[in-house]
């Protein structure tokens, strides 16, 4: 090493050109200019096609090359990672994952591969944990995914074990996207039972399910209501507020100025007809309402202005797959969510003076007129003014005289609820008739031991056509209602028939004219089953023949 000149500086040198290369290949190379070999620049040495001298020859042999052993659920994984490659959209830049256009991306590419992913089934020895803000398999690298996998086939056999809450969430995201169940009905009792079993581990999920149970019921729209689910698995406390959106009586009362259900008519054995009567009597004010040209939502309980978009699922991923038909849903006096054209947005139900006066008048009017009609021992009044005025205003301008439709609703409701319909069994009366034969003959016997005159027969109309035995019930009802009426009643009955003026008979008789035709009311009641006084104290058309047989020329 000594033999080396460390402090020697060298000059440059040009590299020969390819065209001079080739020109001294065959050649010996030999210096050039002022290169020499002591120089100690560089060396160049031929060899010919002659093994060098002094040096064994070598002989490369050919070696195979074994390809990997292959990996199947790689592969599969791989494939399903290709998923995310059709969608230019998509930012890899997960660090921004509160923003919603990254959260939309990742939710298709999430759904999409979810589809492609939701038959496997793994058995993967190793558990890897795994956290991270909205996850899915994109973020998740091969033995996080192999560990998922295995976890969901045991939770598929029903086998609930604890895992990290990151995969816990993925497949509640799956059960949300319907991935994997055979139509929502069943992915919502996969839900709701996983949901059961894994929050013993950690009831952190509850604040989510809860609230994603709601949306899923809004989103799906099941045949169920989401009352009648949330009483079925003893969930209200959880949604205190919410009401049967089919039950229209709940709706209203919850906006009403009057509030029904804490009047003293109110009560277990009246609520149903109570509430079963209000339902008839808004359908005719409905119905009204359209004849008037006025849509009586619109009218009066539409949503507020202030309508904001609404995503289902909100803190999931969820792609919004399905192809929604317009409609409405009403979960709550404060919840309405509609969907257009497969949008959907919020609002919450109108509460306006209006609408609530205007409810309030006609539930305490209905309550006036059942009380009446049902003989309850105290009465009340309902004051149109309830009514805000310009409200009354726009409905008398429109033809709607309001306090009669409610009066004749009820009516209605009350006569059809409570008719007694007089019904012939004809096979009992064939029945009948043929042991009344067999009677009749065992009765016959020689006139040596008794005469004919002394049988006593059955009565011949005890033989007669069932028809002609209906219609003598029927008329016989009447008759026993004539009976039972008192004189003032039945003259009552034909001052009505004569278009008198039957005030003026009850005040000279020295009778209220309201506790008369109760009192006509009442009895026909019980022995026609029915009314034949309507609110106005006129004879209903169905029964005046009837009446007219009954108070005869009177």
């Amino acid at each position: 090493m000594s033999g080396y000149n460390t402090e020697k500086e060298y000059g440059s040198v040009r590299i020969p050109d390819r065209q001079q290369v080739k020109e001294t290949a065959s050649v010996k190379a030999q210096p050039q200019g002022q290169i020499s070999f002591s120089d100690g620049l560089f060396y160049e040495i031929e060899y010919d096609n002659k093994p060098v001298e002094g040096v064994g020859k070598f002989v490369l042999k050919p070696q195979k090359i074994e390809p990997p052993q292959r990996d199947e659920i790689r592969e599969l994984f791989n494939r399903m990672r290709d998923i995310s490659r059709r969608y230019s959209s998509f930012s890899s830049d997960y660090s921004r994952f509160f923003d919603r256009k990254v959260q939309q991306d990742s939710a298709r590419i999430f759904y999409n591969q979810a589809v492609f992913m939701k038959d496997f089934k793994d058995d993967y020895p190793r558990q890897v944990n795994f956290s991270g803000y909205f996850p899915y398999y994109q973020m998740m690298d091969h033995e996080q995914l192999r560990t998922y996998f295995t976890w969901r086939t045991g939770v598929h056999k029903g086998i609930i074990g604890h895992t990290s809450l990151s995969y816990v969430f993925l497949y509640i995201y799956e059960l949300l996207n319907n991935i994997g169940v055979e139509d929502p009905q069943d992915g919502l009792k996969r839900l709701l039972s996983f949901w059961n079993s894994y929050k013993i581990y950690d009831p952190a999920i509850d604040k989510y399910v809860i609230r994603w149970l709601k949306d899923y019921h809004i989103y799906y729209d099941l045949p169920q209501s989401f009352l009648d689910f949330a009483k079925e698995h003893d969930l209200t406390r959880h949604y205190p507020k919410i009401i049967d959106p089919d039950n229209g009586f709940d709706l209203y009362c919850s906006i009403s100025k009057y509030d029904i259900k804490k009047s003293v008519f109110y009560s277990e054995e009246t609520n149903k007809l109570i509430s079963d009567c209000f339902n008839f009597v808004i359908e005719k004010i409905r119905m009204d309402f359209e004849t008037a040209g006025i849509h009586f939502d619109d009218a009066l309980f539409r949503p507020t202005k202030k309508i904001t978009p609404w995503k289902p699922f909100k803190d999931a991923l969820f792609c919004q797959w399905l192809d929604q038909p317009d409609r409405r849903v009403v979960i709550s006096e404060n919840e309405i969510y509609i969907c257009r054209q497969n949008e959907w947005s919020f609002s919450t139900v109108i509460t306006t003076d209006k609408g609530r006066q205007f409810i309030g008048y006609v539930m305490k009017q209905m309550e006036s007129v059942l009380r009446k009609i049902t003989k309850y021992k105290h009465k009340i009044t309902a004051d149109i003014d309830m009514v805000n005025q310009e409200t009354l205003g726009k409905l008398n301008r429109s033809g709607i005289l309001i306090e009669n439709i409610i009066q004749a609703a009820v009516m209605e409701y009350y006569r059809e609820a409570t008719r007694t319909v007089v019904t012939v069994d004809h096979a009992s009366l064939d029945r009948i008739r043929q042991e009344a034969l067999i009677t009749q003959e065992a009765l016959i016997v020689e006139e040596q031991v008794k005469s004919n005159e002394d049988l006593q027969l059955p009565d011949q109309n005890f033989f007669s056509d069932p028809a002609d035995t209906e219609n003598a019930l029927v008329s016989n009802s009447w008759q026993s209602l004539k009976d039972i009426l008192s004189e003032n009643e039945l003259q009552a009955l034909a001052v009505i028939l004569r278009g008198e003026n039957i005030k003026k008979f009850a005040d000279d008789n020295n009778i209220m004219l309201e506790v008369l035709a109760d009192g006509i009311n009442g009895k026909a009641m019980d022995y026609i089953g029915d009314n034949i006084l309507d609110n106005e104290l006129t004879i209903y058309e169905d029964y005046k023949d009837q009446v007219k047989g009954m108070v005869g020329s009177i």
